[in-house]
């Protein structure tokens, strides 16, 4: 059995990809803040995927120690690590000039540090077995400032950055690297926005694209995937 996996991913992008890789045939590993969110879900996929095993601890993905007692956690339970979803994220809009003090530091904890530590505690196992895929829920503000982009966008660029860097490391142990960038994809965050369900994505199709990457050749690697609504940004 192949076994993966996923951060923040109770909902929108993260419980898409899960659910995706469940349906596979994977068991995996989910962390969120939310305890009553997790348990919810372990019931309803432990009921549906009874053959896989399915770990779901609480995190504060801000704390270096919720990141590193998660990462024990999987190496504790399981043999290997096929997947790497580093999707916890957290979105708060502004300018830099006058955005709280300290949105920047709050931002780049979760947004890029979690996804750094998170990776070195794995990346043993996977380099052990000389295999394995890595995805980093990038953004398209990792390509491309907006207004109102601020703290947020620049830790979306650090994130590719770690993904562009980490991809060139780990060529020699055959493990693959994809940077995931995609636009409005239909989430909680949405929720009161006024925009029309169909002007967005689905988080769905996010899902889709990662297990197109994953299933390509061994000797294929997507080192980058944008995806935007078709009707553009927003």
């Amino acid at each position: 059995m192949p076994y993966a996996v996923i951060s923040g991913a109770t909902q929108g992008i993260g419980k898409a990809i899960a659910g995706k890789l469940l349906q596979e045939g994977f068991s995996v590993a989910i962390c969120a803040r939310n305890n009553d969110d997790l348990m919810a879900l372990q019931l309803q996929w432990q009921q549906a995927f009874p053959s896989s095993q399915i770990i779901c601890q609480q995190a504060d993905f801000s704390k270096k120690e919720d990141v590193i007692a998660f990462a024990d956690a999987v190496s504790n339970t399981f043999p290997q690590v096929d997947i790497l979803v580093n999707n916890a994220g957290i979105f708060i809009p502004g300018q830099l000039a006058d955005e709280a003090e300290g949105r920047l530091e709050t931002l780049m904890s979760v947004n890029m540090f979690s996804a750094y530590h998170l990776t070195r505690k794995l990346l043993p196992q996977m380099k052990q077995k000389s295999s394995g895929h890595i995805f980093n829920m990038c953004s398209v503000a990792s390509l491309k400032s907006y207004p109102n982009g601020g703290a947020y966008s620049i830790t979306k660029y650090a994130l590719l950055g770690f993904s562009e860097n980490l991809r060139e490391e780990l060529m020699p142990f055959n493990i693959k690297v994809t940077a995931i960038c995609p636009g409005a994809t239909n989430s909680r965050s949405w929720a009161g926005s006024g925009i029309p369900a169909e002007r967005i994505m689905e988080a769905g199709d996010v899902a889709n694209m990662l297990w197109a990457a994953y299933t390509l050749s061994a000797q294929a690697d997507v080192e980058t995937i944008v995806m935007r609504p078709v009707k553009g940004d927003l």
